[in-house]
């Protein structure tokens, strides 16, 4: 029994040893990390702020990447049921709905364009290999009159959908000829539309109605309100391509959706950044920015100074940099049964044009389920989002939370659309904007380009990333 004891008692040292010393050596690395030099210091591990860190680490940058929070997503993260009700104060979720660890609810869910920016920045970065994707069930868009239908993109689509009379399905049918064909270079593909026409031009040639020009700008060109009409027609095209491209790609739907949720996006990134040279620091607060000659020179944390050449950062760090541009209404509903009216599809999105329920702004709803490993069995995931306009926000999704049949939970937030107030390009300090209501991630990207090329004072090349290109998982 001594001997037994002694054995014990060594072993447990060893153990205790074992665990400070790599307490130590964490420490050690982390003064380390703090008194070295960088290229660039991010901070805030949201979506945008690890895809930047991933590119710009793998373009050869020395990147050091810091979050205030224990983990990794920021507002991009996915949360197991108990962090989510934790975080919306609503006590302990029902033992009904199974185990915590079962569930990925996203804070701000969004679908992928099977042939977007996203999806290429994910290819050629090879942070394919870290993620498996499900091709998302259906695209809809709602109608006056209470009913959905499926977004037709292809000309025996147009022919079939109960969106359009038969008159009107002809025409549509020519326009997506036409949008598929143009080229403005080759005169032969244009029918005569010049690239200074505006869009409501080009859809008056077609002779189109105001119905089949709502879902091609909303739900086709994805746009978020009517100013694009008065605008030249090039972009609006080129979106509608992207559109059918993404349709073409993998059949049946544009978008894709990552298993796990997509709190698995910013830790792919964040893993491409460490394999390339990135340093990561959690639960690190800010306490300043250091400056000299109106430039940043260094980031100040738990009175430590780590020095930069430029700082990237989500718009939170940066109350002095922001501007509050509007704010974004989210309900995220738990529910046991697929969307109505949707063919019992595990997931879908469904946009609601704005003039088809008397807004300037489009309403937006994406459901997913179990099918994607982000639920219990027999459960689904709703989001209904939209810009606010009122002074009772929650009420301005009524339309959206009317499609999703019987609600279990629902979890509103009303978050400010925060913008930078400059491009950083004299301070040397580059912010993202928030996130916006859309359920792509489309202007997410836009975003994230801007801002490399704004850094690196170059046009993104993506040859410069990884040539082994690995395809996307249905």
């Amino acid at each position: 029994e001594v001997v037994s004891r002694d054995i014990y008692w060594g072993c447990l040292a060893d153990i205790f040893y074992c665990i400070l010393s790599l307490l130590l050596l964490n420490c050690l690395c982390l003064k380390a990390a703090m008194d070295e030099e960088y290229d660039v210091i991010v901070l805030g591990t949201g979506l945008k702020e690890c895809i930047l860190s991933g590119l710009l680490s793998v373009s050869g940058k020395k990147v050091l990447h810091m979050d205030r929070n224990k983990y990794y997503g920021g507002e991009s993260a996915s949360l197991m049921l108990e962090q989510f009700y934790e975080r919306f104060s609503k006590g302990n979720p029902p033992q009904s709905m199974g185990r915590s660890r079962d569930w990925n609810i996203d804070l701000v869910p969004k679908f992928i364009m099977a042939n977007g920016q996203l999806v290429k920045l994910l290819i050629h970065s090879g942070v394919t290999r870290y993620l498996e994707f499900k091709l998302v069930d259906g695209s809809y868009v709602f109608k006056k009159g209470g009913k959905i239908h499926k977004v037709p993109s292809t000309e025996t689509e147009a022919l079939s959908s109960s969106l359009m009379g038969m008159l009107e399905k002809r025409r549509f049918q020519k326009f997506l000829v036409f949008t598929s064909d143009y080229n403005p270079e080759d005169p032969k593909t244009t029918q005569g539309v010049d690239s200074t026409w505006t869009m409501q031009r080009v859809f008056t040639k077609f002779g189109l109605d105001q119905n089949t020009m709502d879902f091609t700008g909303h739900a086709l060109a994805l746009y978020r309100d009517d100013k694009y009409l008065e605008e030249p027609c090039g972009e609006t095209i080129k979106r509608i391509k992207l559109y059918t491209e993404s349709i073409q790609r993998y059949g049946k739907s544009p978008y894709l959706y990552p298993l796990y949720g997509l709190g698995e996006l910013p830790q792919g990134f964040a893993r491409l950044s460490a394999i390339y040279g990135g340093t990561y620091m959690l639960d690190k607060p800010l306490e300043e920015l250091v400056y000299e000659g109106g430039k940043v020179v260094g980031v100040k944390s738990q009175g430590e100074v780590a020095k930069c050449k430029c700082v990237i950062g989500d718009p939170t760090y940066f109350p002095d940099k922001v501007q509050k541009v509007g704010q974004v209404v989210r309900a995220i509903c738990i529910i046991t049964h697929p969307i109505p009216n949707t063919k019992d599809a595990q997931s879908c999105q469904i946009i609601i044009p704005q003039n088809q329920v008397g807004r300037n702004s489009d309403i937006y709803v994406c459901c997913v389920s179990a099918a994607h490993n982000v639920a219990a069995k027999n459960y689904y995931i709703a989001m209904v989002s939209t810009t606010v306009e009122t002074g009772d926000p929650e009420s301005e999704l009524k339309p959206g939370l009317d499609l999703l049949g019987r609600i279990e939970e629902k979890f509103v937030s009303v978050n400010d659309i925060l913008k930078p107030t400059d491009n950083g390009l004299e301070s040397r300090v580059f912010v993202s904007s928030s996130y916006d209501a859309t359920t792509h991630f489309e202007t997410t990207c836009e975003n994230v380009v801007d801002i490399f090329e704004r850094v690196t004072g170059e046009p993104f090349d993506f040859s410069k990333v990884q040539s082994a290109i690995e395809p996307v998982e249905q």
